[in-house]
């Protein structure tokens, strides 16, 4: 990791159902590609495969790994940017790190993504924006995947 840089991301939602649910939707490859991906393949567990793809125009995979997992409580892998900042993010190995965290809470579980690990300069400073309106739109599209699954 880089232990100088900016900030990392971080995103919260609340989402008002079981937390099994949530982690679960982190887990399940076919639940990460109604919110998260167009493909997805998961080993759940320490060292597994966290591999994610997208296709379309800006086709990539992101083939991470799990580094930290506690059933219905963390999930932590490694994350490789897109082509646009393949270069700055994934060479020679990933640079940054998502966490996710959940925590019940009085309206439902709290659901915290951080993404670290950025560098320092301007080419990160554009990754790490791109980055942070990515998952505040995958969160959301997170929280209304899960809801319309569990209410119709």
């Amino acid at each position: 990791m880089i232990s100088e840089g900016l900030d990392p991301i971080l995103i919260q939602v609340t989402i008002p159902l079981p937390v099994g649910l949530i982690y679960r939707a982190f887990t399940d490859p076919a639940q990460l590609t109604n919110w998260l991906s167009d493909g997805a393949q998961v080993t759940a567990e320490v060292g597994g495969k966290f591999m994610l793809s997208w296709q379309g125009p800006n086709a990539y995979e992101s083939p991470g790994k799990i580094v930290r997992m506690t059933p219905d409580l963390d999930l932590g892998f490694t994350w490789f940017g897109p082509l646009p900042f393949a270069r700055l993010m994934n060479h020679p190995e990933p640079r940054t790190q998502i966490y996710v965290r959940l925590q019940e809470s009085p309206e439902g579980v709290d659901v915290t993504l951080e993404h670290e690990g950025w560098g320092a300069n301007e080419s990160w400073e554009e990754a790490r924006s791109w980055h942070f309106h990515f998952w505040d739109e995958r969160l959301t599209r997170l929280k209304d995947y899960l809801i319309k699954t569990a209410y119709g």
